[in-house]
């Protein structure tokens, strides 16, 4: 897909279009810069076999870009923990920061593709809030991603999703996230 100066995307047209008038109205903002807004999206990668294999780190690395549409940050150890095998600055995973487009695009790819594609899949946890507006979620396997080629992965991985708002509470976190369709289980 060529993204042209005009391009946007689609869940940023509907948030901009219905989902501001919806919060607006549900929770009686006097000012439109209060209500909550998408601010980042950090996804994150834990390779705890890269004690024993350095080169899995690549591996996840080259995934991650993928799934993110954007190159990922190896994340190194602060110090060394002779109980695991790890020495101080080795790699043991991957994370991307998501914002403005990309953001927008990964969210959307993420509740129409990704988690419908999820095994035994009945909703999201609507409780994994951490009372500042901020949603955290896990997926077991990196394949629920059409971009991820399911006979070119040498190990099925998870990842940690974390969804940061601009909320100030929790419920308004949540119904900024059902506007965007997020699937919460009742």
């Amino acid at each position: 897909m060529v993204k042209t100066a005009a391009y946007r995307p689609r869940l940023q047209d509907e948030y901009e279009g219905k989902i501001r008038k919806a919060l607006q109205e549900e929770f009686n903002y006097d000012n439109v810069m209060r209500l909550p807004s998408l601010d980042k999206i950090v996804i994150n990668m834990g390779v705890g076999e890269a004690v024993s294999d350095t080169k899995k780190v690549k591996k996840a690395e080259a995934e991650m870009a993928l799934i993110a549409g954007q190159k990922p940050v190896i994340t190194r150890a602060k110090k060394s923990i002779a109980g695991f095998k790890v020495r101080d600055d080795m790699p043991l995973g991957v994370k991307v920061t998501l914002r403005s487009t990309a953001m927008y695009e990964f969210l959307d790819r993420l509740i129409t593709i990704a988690l419908p594609r999820v095994r035994d899949f009945r909703g999201v946890n609507p409780k994994s809030f951490d009372g500042r507006g901020n949603y955290a979620m896990g997926l077991k396997e990196q394949i629920v991603f059409p971009e991820i080629d399911y006979d070119s992965v040498d190990e099925i991985r998870g990842m940690d999703i974390i969804i940061c708002t601009t909320a100030e509470t929790d419920d308004e976190a949540r119904a900024l996230l059902r506007g965007f369709s997020m699937p919460f289980w009742n």
